[in-house]
């Protein structure tokens, strides 16, 4: 029955996967402060959408946005499943590669005037990705600031 399972899932996988190029995207989407909204399909999340579906709460942060961007690069470096591809004083564009090879795009913006780090992530190719781009940027912001963590499930 596990093995039932597992397979519909991965078949799942490929057909959403199915007819995408999976090109990385050539440029940064920071556009000044402002993140790109995330695309119709349920396969990110965004700090600055106003979709319910799609809305992630940003990172919070007290103390200095220096420290707080320092932070969030040793626990993004920390990770195994994670590349930093652009790395600014405010801006990080981080590739994560998931288990089955999928790469997903996220960025992290400093916005060091209201303390937060705005943040959106996002499937390179597929239509659904499963809440997986949710459930990692959720295990990312429990690392960052523990005790607001249980505050934005």
């Amino acid at each position: 029955m596990k093995i039932v399972k597992l397979s519909i899932l991965f078949t799942l996988l490929l057909a959403a996967a199915s007819g995408c190029s999976g090109a990385q995207p050539q440029t940064p989407r920071l556009q000044g402060a402002v993140l790109h909204d995330c695309p119709d399909s349920p396969n990110c999340v965004s700090s600055q959408s106003e979709d319910p579906d799609r809305h992630i709460a940003p990172l919070e942060f007290t103390g200095t946005p220096e420290e707080a961007f320092a932070r969030l690069r040793r626990i993004l470096a920390a990770r195994s499943d994670t590349r930093i591809a652009i790395s600014t004083p405010t801006y990080l564009k981080v590739e994560f590669k998931t288990l089955l090879g999928f790469v997903d795009d996220a960025e992290f913006y400093l916005n060091a005037g209201k303390s937060v780090i705005e943040c959106r992530s996002e499937a390179r190719s597929g239509y659904w990705d499963l809440g997986k781009n949710r459930r990692r940027m959720e295990e990312i912001r429990k690392e960052f600031n523990p005790r607001e963590s249980a505050v934005h499930k």
